[in-house]
């Protein structure tokens, strides 16, 4: 059997990566998108626009690209989705996109507000790193093959070196079904909580990109793990339950994506940079010097149960 070789794979990726960041200008169909009942004209049309456009998700993405490579964003789903009904009614290009810029999608609902108001998030057994006595405290709602939280990783991890002894980081799965292998993820990382290794199997993960259920094995054995036991409780009804009710304390949060921080209960709204977190952390510390503490609100109902109860059968049959 021949080697492995780093450098063919890292070359093998780097194709892949590259394929994909530039499928988008070329695709012809795009998930979510429905180009049915349109004329040829006309989805050339729908295609043209998706591809000059920027998606209002803040991913500084055009529309199609957004689309292949965040097909669970609902921005540029309902931009699309605008785009596809105006062509569709007869409209030239300069009236479908003034169609998109005039919908709710273009215009993305917020508090306003850098950081919301205070809610409790269950966090009972949850992975957490940093001081047991921390003042701050940073829940973070995650997903392993989210390309976001990739990039959000070394910035919170940044956030913690700044701030030693103030800052606890509890970590909270929230696997997107759009992301084939995310569930599978979840399990291997709480599987590797059982045996005192989340965070060496967490970090692992996020340097991977493919996270087939032999790669999970494989880092598994890198992190020192009892791969046979790591099997086994991957498969375990405990650890699905675990990973059903993370994604539950997500909805009840509102969580709307990956990854998604409270500090100190509060929903982060911004980018997570540390240029843009360490003000925030300061206010909180001096907040919290000063004696004063945040009164926390009810979490709003979850606005679609049965969009849980999904998520969570999908959670259940993802790590078989």
């Amino acid at each position: 059997m021949s080697g492995f070789s780093p450098r063919i794979l890292f070359l093998t990726l780097l194709g892949a990566g590259l394929a994909l960041s530039q499928q988008w200008q070329t695709a012809n169909a795009l998930p979510g998108v429905d180009l049915q009942g349109l004329t040829a004209a006309q989805k050339a049309t729908v295609l043209k626009i998706l591809r000059s456009q920027g998606c209002t998700c803040g991913c500084s993405m055009k529309l199609a690209q957004c689309r292949i490579e965040d097909p669970a964003c609902a921005y540029s789903t309902g931009l699309a989705g605008t785009v596809v009904d105006a062509v569709k009614q007869g409209k030239n290009e300069a009236d479908a996109i003034a169609a998109a810029n005039g919908s709710r999608w273009a215009h993305p609902e917020g508090t306003g507000k850098v950081l919301d108001d205070p809610i409790t998030i269950p966090v009972a057994g949850s992975p957490v790193t940093g001081a047991a006595n921390a003042p701050i405290t940073i829940v973070e709602f995650s997903d392993f093959q989210c390309p976001y939280c990739i990039a959000a990783t070394p910035e919170i991890q940044a956030l913690l070196k700044a701030y030693p002894g103030q800052v606890k980081l509890i970590f909270k799965e929230y696997p997107l079904e759009t992301h084939s292998q995310a569930f599978g993820a979840a399990a291997a990382a709480l599987a590797a909580h059982k045996q005192g290794k989340f965070w060496a199997m967490h970090d692992a993960m996020f340097d991977h990109r493919d996270l087939s259920k032999p790669n999970l094995i494989a880092i598994a054995k890198t992190v020192g793990l009892d791969v046979p036991r790591f099997e086994k409780d991957m498969e375990s009804k405990e650890v699905r339950d675990a990973i059903a009710k993370d994604v539950d304390d997500g909805e009840r949060a509102n969580v709307e994506g990956t990854p998604t921080i409270f500090i100190n209960g509060q929903r982060y709204n911004g980018a997570i940079q540390l240029q843009f977190l360490k003000p925030l952390i300061d206010a909180e510390l001096k907040r919290s010097s000063d004696g004063q503490v945040a009164k926390t609100v009810p979490v709003r109902p979850v606005a679609n149960r049965s969009a849980t109860a999904a998520r969570s059968a999908a959670a259940f049959s993802a790590v078989k």
